[in-house]
């Protein structure tokens, strides 16, 4: 499946397509060694399975299915990421005072964005949470939700936002449904 967007390509992450995505991450597997396990692991499995560890146990989720998330593509290169799944693929997000579920609704949840340097500021982020409500929607989904940072301050260094910007969800149609933290508001998206 590809979904054509304006400044991208965008792919579920197969096994095909796994080397692009090895190659996105970089060598040290994105920030931390985490390689977009960070939310699907306990703390304490998490930190003890920081880099390889968590590079093989995402590379087995892309081999067993579904994938996991998307890559946006600018010719043949991966220059973007989004994890997107239903919100139970993410047993951490169960233990934070924060992103603790809003009700019982099921909520496929977006949980990580990776965009390369060379492709910040040009919408990406915007078209992969597009594609990210669109491939969960074909799955069944009925709600996107997603966990951005809402900076205090102008200057926020990109590589904390992994979870995205508040603004990118605003842009994407996403609404505001809580918020236990200044900096961290929960927002959906109805499908």
């Amino acid at each position: 499946m590809s979904i054509a967007w304006p400044e991208a390509d965008i792919h579920p992450l197969s096994p095909e397509r796994w080397p692009d995505f090895e190659t996105l991450i970089g060598p040290k597997g994105g920030c931390g060694g985490c390689w977009c396990m960070l939310w699907r692991l306990r703390k304490r499995d998490f930190d003890a399975m920081k880099g390889e560890a968590n590079r093989d146990a995402i590379r087995a989720v892309v081999d067993t299915g579904p994938p996991p998330g998307l890559l946006a593509y600018d010719g043949d290169r991966a220059v973007g990421w989004i994890s997107i799944a239903p919100r139970a693929a993410f047993p951490r997000l169960e233990t934070s005072r924060v992103m603790q579920p809003v009700d019982d609704q099921p909520v496929w949840s977006v949980s990580c964005f990776l965009i390369a340097k060379t492709h910040r500021g040009r919408r990406l982020a915007v078209d992969l949470l597009d594609a990210a409500c669109r491939f969960a929607s074909q799955h069944g989904a009925t709600v996107v939700e997603g966990y951005p940072v809402a900076p205090l301050k102008a200057s926020y260094p990109d590589t904390y936002a992994w979870t995205g910007y508040e603004k990118v969800f605003l842009r994407a149609g996403f609404r505001e449904v809580a918020r236990r933290s200044d900096t961290r508001p929960i927002m959906r998206r109805s499908l």
